[in-house]
């Protein structure tokens, strides 16, 4: 499975949903993870830890969501976020409805 880490973009929200070493376990056991550059810097995880784990790096979100069979995050997908998951692709967050009332 080809896992996607984007950046998250809520507002002062600063942590990754995965640390490196998740990425060493999801690795090892065959899938391919992928993670926004610069997604873990808030946790204190640089791009190169998740490198050093068999991480690849991709510059965009964009590029992350059409990579990606699940999409990990920490926080609900927001606006520009929705338009980019794409049918069939599994989203593993905490969702928040009771925050928004749409």
């Amino acid at each position: 499975m080809k896992i996607g880490i984007p950046k998250e973009i809520k507002d002062h929200e600063f942590r990754v949903a995965i640390t490196p070493s998740g990425v060493q376990e999801f690795v090892a056991n065959g899938h391919e993870v992928y993670i926004e550059h610069n997604a873990g810097v808030g946790s204190g995880f640089p791009d190169e830890i998740y490198v050093s784990v068999g991480a690849k790096i991709l510059q965009t979100a964009k590029e992350i969501y059409d990579i990606a069979d699940m999409i990990y995050k920490v926080k609900e997908p927001l606006g520009p976020e929705l338009e980019m998951i794409h049918k069939g692709q599994i989203v593993f967050t905490y969702f928040h409805f009771a925050c928004d009332k749409e």
